[in-house]
């Protein structure tokens, strides 16, 4: 539920990255293991995750100095399309925090966006922070009010979408590559696991539907939470999925604009082959944020894609820099304007439909 989102800076994804199903719970068990000690079996959980993203980001230190190092050929992008990245990752949140607000049946957005941003900043600073900004954004929005258990049937299913979404994004390039476009065998290989990995994914989605006795009680729950959230409304239907793609096509649109600001002009279909194959490395929670893995697959994808190598540990910045550091940095303030109105949060159940009225100047 955090804001990281699912494409290249996961677990958004509250999202933000990029949620899984079991965040939720992982969530709920870390506010109820608050008033004791850690057990030792995760004490030594938390000590494997903290060394496996060392490893990781041990092994990708030298793409990662790479990438860091064009830091003072900044000055060189193009202002203009610079911009351009930073206003098309903003509506890439945007679309992110109105998920989140169409699943809570929110009225404002203030109590959405301040607590999607601590959570994000959260689940991107620690190895495998997805529950523990979850952990954050549930108290936060429950301190404000919501009652968060109708939410997460919505949320998982608008997560779910976003996986299925990043894993589709190779359909789109495949007609420019059997039209001729040149593309290199790594990229080809790329989309031919990004569809084999579609193909596996819709299969896995038809059995669960198809499967009823251990998906009977959850369906059951969740057409209770989706009734109870539409009552005495028009259904709204289909903004999911057109927020959805927009949250992914603004992200992928980020990184082209970047590219343009350094003066680079990749075919757009390579370049989507590189941002979804990038996206889907870093789903894997093995660093915060994909911090590294990112900037390792995606300068190199990016290079495959035809980039000149300066060019693409620049664009790579400029992408991270949008969607990664700056959403990093908003969280702290957000948690103080939060806090400025609300105050600290903490762990209570919320009564429903008392979140965030218009009267509260959101």
């Amino acid at each position: 539920m955090t804001a990281s989102k699912d494409s290249l800076h996961p677990g958004g994804e509250p999202a933000g990255g990029a949620q899984r199903v079991p965040v939720a719970a992982r969530a709920a068990a870390i506010d109820a293991a608050q008033a004791h000690p850690p057990a030792w079996k995760s004490v030594v959980k938390r000590v494997l995750a903290v060394a496996a993203a060392g490893a990781a980001i041990y092994l990708v230190l030298p793409s990662l100095i790479a990438v860091l190092g064009a830091w003072p050929r900044l000055a060189a992008l193009n202002p203009a399309w610079f911009t351009v990245a930073i206003a098309a990752e903003l509506i890439s949140f945007a679309c992110n925090f109105g998920l989140q607000r169409l699943a809570l049946q929110a009225q404002g957005w203030f109590a959405v966006v301040t607590a999607g941003l601590a959570g994000n900043a959260v689940t991107n600073s620690l190895p495998g922070g997805d529950a523990a900004g979850a952990a954050v954004q549930f108290r936060m929005l429950t301190t404000a009010g919501f009652d968060t258990d109708t939410a997460v049937g919505g949320l998982t299913a608008f997560s779910l979408l976003g996986v299925g979404g990043l894993l589709a994004l190779p359909l789109f390039a495949l007609p420019a590559i059997l039209g001729g476009a040149a593309a290199s065998p790594g990229l080809v290989h790329t989309a031919l696991l990004g569809l084999a990995g579609f193909a596996l994914y819709a299969i896995f989605g038809v059995v669960l539907l198809r499967s009823e006795r251990p998906l009977a009680a959850l369906g059951r729950a969740a057409q209770a939470a989706w009734n109870h959230l539409t009552r005495g409304r028009r259904p709204v239907t289909g903004l999911d999925t057109r927020l959805t793609t927009g949250r992914l096509g603004f992200d992928y649109g980020c990184l082209l604009a970047a590219l343009h600001a350094t003066g680079a002009g990749p075919r757009p279909s390579l370049v989507l082959l590189a941002y979804s194959a990038a996206g889907i490395i870093a789903l894997l929670p093995l660093t915060p944020g994909g911090l590294g893995i990112v900037e390792a697959s995606l300068s190199g994808l990016l290079i495959l894609a035809g980039v000149r190598p300066s060019s693409a540990l620049l664009a790579t910045l400029a992408y991270r820099i949008a969607s990664y550091w700056l959403p990093l940095l908003a969280g702290p303030p957000a948690y103080l304007l939060y806090r400025h109105r609300y105050g600290r949060p903490t762990p209570r159940r919320a009564t429903p439909g008392t979140a965030d009225r218009p009267s509260e100047g959101s």
